[in-house]
């Protein structure tokens, strides 16, 4: 409500502007945006489709990918990002995450290589770039292709370049929630390159070359007009509002600095971080969650169930102990407030909260 509240004119009049053209599907806006964003992340072409999950599952069909393949993903990311390998008739092969950025290993990635691996799919969690240089470096070596999963990611920096330009396709959501975010469901696909462009175009409205002319199998997944104007209303304040991100995850982890047992997500020195979220670990999570909901704090998990231990995949076989990184993530990790719109006042009432559990826990 306080970003609408800012931004509250902007978006009433980008309203206005596409009921009265009546291009609800596609159109003017839409194709306006895509440029925008292609500029934002430095990228040639973008296509807007429907939810980040059709980002993935469009990215991976644009590229061929599918039965008989196998996709490196990492464990430690929300299962949307399996989904669409399954989806697409492909094998999901989990690897653990780095347990100090929580990003894919990408050690692990290249243990996990095999004669029917077709692709990585790092996911640059929290807001924060994987480490594509080695994983660019693994790919290039075998031939493999390298999809981001960028839906936690939009204006993160990887080594001075942006997340959406750093393989031949990245994928974002605009999610209500993300910091780029849309007031229904929406996704993009970002790439450079001419085929995969224009075959995600396709499959996106039905396979279609021209009106009625379907060249290939493709589904019903657009951006539709109203999101494109809203996002392009919010894209330019993106910048402030990361910023304002940078700042709160600053003053938490400043004010936090010694409290208890506590540790934070480490900063890669190769990646600038949009803190979609902030996150702290302790093995106290569930009563440390308990104690802030009831002095009326919401926290959230990011994620508490692995994919691997989801009956979803209870096909893969992996069960306790697969993923021991990702494991102890899901049972220790807290997700503490975190928008542009917070106040200093609100980050010292969630941080004196967390300092009086743990002070509370030594005088037991």
């Amino acid at each position: 409500m306080a970003q609408y509240e800012s931004i509250a004119e902007e978006i009433d009049r980008a309203f206005h502007e596409v009921t009265a053209s009546a291009q609800y599907i596609l159109g003017a806006r839409v194709q306006r945006f895509e440029e925008e964003f292609a500029n934002f992340v430095d990228a040639d072409h973008a296509v807007g489709v429907g939810s980040g999950l059709d980002a993935l599952r469009l990215g991976l069909l644009a590229l061929e990918i599918g039965s008989g393949d196998e996709v490196i993903v990492p464990a430690n990311t929300y299962i949307a990002t399996a989904f669409a390998v399954s989806e697409v008739g492909a094998e999901v092969v989990l690897v653990d995450c780095d347990p100090a950025t929580y990003n894919i290993d990408p050690d692990a990635a290249a243990a996990a290589l095999t004669s029917r691996t077709r692709a990585l799919l790092p996911v640059h969690f929290t807001g924060q770039a994987a480490e594509m240089t080695p994983l660019l470096e693994l790919a290039a070596n075998n031939s493999l292709e390298v999809i981001e999963d960028a839906a936690q990611a939009h204006g993160t920096l990887y080594e001075g370049r942006p997340c959406g330009s750093l393989s031949k396709l990245a994928c974002f959501s605009f999610y209500p929630g993300k910091n780029l975010g849309a007031y229904g469901d929406g996704g993009m696909v970002t790439t450079s390159n001419p085929a995969v462009v224009e075959r995600t175009r396709r499959l996106r409205n039905y396979g279609e070359r021209a009106k009625y002319d379907h060249v290939i199998k493709g589904v019903n997944s657009r951006l539709d007009g109203l999101q494109a104007a809203f996002l392009s209303v919010k894209l330019p304040h993106l910048p402030g509002w990361n910023e304002a991100r940078l700042r709160h995850a600053d003053t938490y982890t400043a004010q936090l600095e010694g409290v208890g047992d506590l540790a934070l997500q480490q900063r890669s020195s190769s990646s600038t971080h949009v803190y979609h979220l902030f996150i702290i670990e302790t093995a106290e999570r569930d009563a440390l969650r308990d104690f802030l909901t009831e002095r009326g704090i919401q926290t959230g998990i990011h994620y508490p169930i692995p994919i691997h231990l989801q009956e979803a995949y209870s096909d893969l076989g992996l069960g306790p102990g697969a993923f021991p990184h990702t494991e102890r993530l899901a049972q220790e990790t807290l997700s503490l407030p975190m928008y542009p719109e917070l106040t200093e006042e609100q980050i010292r009432s969630v941080t004196d909260a967390i300092r009086e559990f743990f002070a509370s826990r030594r005088a037991h």
